[in-house]
């Protein structure tokens, strides 16, 4: 069955939970196309942008930069949405330039596996980028062959590693100010006025036209105990999904580490030009500073912070899905250590600076690394808008109207493919994302990264 044999016309009534990057993006869209409809957005945070959620922080990667070409299509139509129009405006995108780096092969099985993936994703990124923004200027994506070549086009305060082997630059990439776009996206919404947006609305189940046949999902019942109903309920919940829908083998939250370190007035000025500097072989990165304040983190295989639930959808009495810790805690000892090792690589001479804050980022991870935009196959009024997997921020311009798209059954193909509903599911309590940008440990849990720092 396809999209578009499930639900041809969107129904009047329309509810959106989530007001992060997947649901405002889709409200925005949903403005333009339905501006008569009953549209109703729920945010569980009194705030948009939520301060748990994953785009609250000074900034996010925005590139063209993938190995799967769907992605980096996508991504450069963001991109100039980006450059082109108010979402980048007041300080929202800056267009400093992308190294992209791997490491040569270390010993081992393990290691070895590790280095080919950053060296393939790589490699991959850079004829797609090519292709799609050199345009017969080869001066914007440029090869870097080794050590030497990535060194000429940093700042002489930014080291490259060792360990490093080669990699690209991509002039045409940039970062963007997470939370001021988020804010931005809210204050559209609000001048259209065709969105009734309500804060402080938990969801903590789905409701069902008939509790024995569990198809047709009616609504949401929230934390206080009160109800809503519509046609069609969009899940745009990140990381907070698995714990409302089973999504197992499907979706999984996991932790991320980012840290910050303050800069002298001095300092700011020698990196404020620098590129965004990524290893897909470690998945650390550092992006140029602003005010005063440096942030570095990791894009790897991450947390699982393992939660027993119970789902209203399934049969399952209760089952263990990992969801975000939300305890405000800093991030564990293994996690600083990872920061710390990546600045005595790139800026050793701030790898002893005390840290001003850090934080344990969720991601909404999928097995491939690839969303999930899709109805749900049991209930064909429930449609999904998740699996963010740590790299949608950057689609923020353009991925509300595909996501209605989708919701109108005329996605393109090969996006269709990639964030439709899988064939097969294998219900099981944990996955490993495998879309070759991921490195480190598997099998880190959060609270036993914990206790391990406890006894250090």
């Amino acid at each position: 069955m396809t999209t578009s044999e499930i639900m041809p016309q969107l129904p009047q009534s329309i509810l959106i939970i989530g007001g992060g990057v997947f649901g405002l993006s889709t409200a925005l869209s949903l403005s333009h196309r339905y501006p008569t409809h009953n549209i109703t957005l729920l945010e569980a945070s009194t705030t948009i942008p939520n301060p748990e959620g994953s785009s609250v922080d000074s900034s996010r990667i925005v590139r063209a930069d993938y190995a799967n070409p769907a992605y980096a299509r996508l991504a450069a139509a963001g991109i100039e949405r980006w450059r082109t129009t108010a979402w980048g405006a007041e300080g929202r995108y800056t267009q400093n330039g992308l190294v992209l780096v791997y490491h040569k092969s270390s010993s081992g099985e393990a290691g070895r596996q590790g280095q080919d993936d950053g060296e393939r994703y790589t490699r991959a990124s850079y004829q797609n980028v090519k292709r799609l923004v050199n345009n017969g200027d080869d001066k914007i994506v440029q090869f870097l062959p080794d050590r030497d070549a990535i060194q000429k086009v940093l700042p002489r305060d930014v080291h490259v590693a060792e360990s490093v082997a080669a990699g690209y630059v991509n002039w045409g990439s940039g970062w963007a100010d997470a939370e001021a776009g988020v804010r931005y996206a809210r204050k559209k919404l609000d001048e259209l006025g065709v969105v009734k947006i309500r804060t402080g609305q938990k969801v903590s189940r789905l409701l069902f036209a008939d509790q024995k046949d569990r198809r047709e999902v009616t609504g949401v019942q929230l934390a206080d105990g009160s109800t809503l109903t519509a046609d069609l309920v969009i899940l745009a919940t990140g990381a907070w999904t698995p714990g409302l829908l089973d999504l197992r083998g499907l979706a999984d939250a996991r932790g991320q580490v980012l840290a910050y370190l303050r800069l002298t007035d001095e300092e700011q000025a020698k990196l404020a030009q620098m590129p965004t500097l990524l290893s897909f072989s470690t998945g650390m990165f550092i992006i140029p500073p602003r005010n005063n304040e440096l942030k570095i983190a990791r894009h790897a295989y991450g947390y699982r912070n393992p939660t027993r639930v119970r789902f209203d959808s399934s049969g399952a009495e209760e089952a263990e899905v990992s969801l975000p810790e939300t305890a405000g805690r800093p991030i564990p000892p293994e996690g600083e250590e990872a920061c710390r090792a990546a600045l005595r690589e790139m800026l050793p001479w701030l790898a002893d600076r005390p840290f001003t804050k850090t934080r344990v980022c969720w991601y909404t991870d999928t097995p491939q690394g690839d969303f999930l935009v899709t109805y749900h196959p049991d209930h064909p009024n429930l449609f999904l808008a998740t699996g963010g997997s740590g790299h949608a921020y950057k689609f923020f311009p353009v991925l509300g109207d595909k996501i209605v798209d989708a919701l109108e059954g005329k996605l393109e193909e090969d996006l269709q493919r990639l964030w439709r509903w899988p064939a097969q599911r294998t219900t099981t309590t944990s996955f490993v994302t495998k879309d070759g940008s991921r490195s480190g440990r598997k099998d880190m849990i959060l609270k036993e990264e914990y206790a391990r720092g406890l006894k250090l």
